[in-house]
């Protein structure tokens, strides 16, 4: 599965480039489907990011991966604790 993922991002990456992002893979759980990566770049408080990585990036990856279940951007957790903290 990691290397489908990896493969994946780099046909979603160009996009994400063209608007000045970009993505980064953090980790791949096979057990659970789920994939971690970090939006940078422009797409760092963005508010399209969130429909970018749910409509966009899942998406693609639950159509091209079988066992992906969900990606999370882990900057999105980070700064959801930053502002609990």
């Amino acid at each position: 599965m990691q290397e489908q993922v990896e493969a994946t991002i780099e046909v979603i990456r160009p996009a994400l480039q063209a608007d000045g992002g970009d993505i980064v893979l953090h980790k791949v759980n096979e057990d659970t489907g789920i994939i971690e990566v970090e939006l940078t770049g422009a797409c760092v408080g963005c508010p399209a990011s969130s429909h970018t990585l749910k409509a966009g990036i899942e998406r693609i990856m639950r159509d091209r991966i079988d066992g992906v279940t969900e990606v999370i951007n882990i900057a999105d957790d980070a700064a959801a604790e930053a502002i609990d903290a």
